[in-house]
């Protein structure tokens, strides 16, 4: 049985321990890496979260994949493949270190764009912000215990908030600014 789904009000102290988890992992990737951007629920300010940190990083080319990973390996990062997601790669973190995920995207990743785009979204948009936050801890009540369903069910969301995104993007005209 997994750990039971705990959703936490925000808390100031994440974006700090994403930036230490940043600069552990800049310190072994330079100059592999070309973004490491902190993603999830924790890196909107102001929003309630599982409280582990999830940190995206963006290789500056696929080929430098197999040293990104030897590399982790000295701070204790375990590869554990694409666990099905395409162009991104996922490792277990330290023992005893912060709670986070990790994942190193090739450069042609959609699920990396994705996650910026919703990351950004958010922080942009409250309203949108506290709708996920409402919906994560219904289905944390609802999922408790099932991380998977718990993980579906907010699917439908983040899709359309993607689906309006890009949507928006491209009722624009090139050059106008939008106030």
């Amino acid at each position: 049985m997994s750990t039971p789904i705990v959703i936490e009000d925000y808390d100031p102290h994440w974006q700090e321990q994403f930036e230490v988890l940043r600069a552990q992992i800049a310190a072994v990737l330079r100059p592999l890496a070309a973004a490491i951007e902190h993603v999830g629920s924790t890196a909107v300010p102001g929003i309630a979260a599982k409280p582990i940190i999830d940190v995206d990083v963006l290789l500056r080319s696929a080929a430098d994949l197999p040293e990104a990973i030897t590399r982790l390996a000295t701070l204790g990062y375990q590869h554990r493949g694409d666990l099905e997601v395409p162009g991104r790669e996922a490792f277990r973190p330290p023992p005893n270190d912060v709670a986070h995920h990790l994942y190193v995207c090739v450069p042609e990743c959609l699920e990396y764009a994705r996650h910026i785009t919703f990351r950004n979204h958010l922080r942009m948009h409250p309203e949108d912000a506290r709708a996920y936050e409402r919906l994560k801890r219904a289905l944390a009540v609802e999922f408790r215990n099932d991380r998977e369903a718990y993980n579906q069910a907010k699917t439908e969301f983040v899709e359309k908030v993607l689906r309006r995104v890009a949507t928006m993007e491209h009722s624009v005209p090139a050059g106008r600014i939008i106030p």
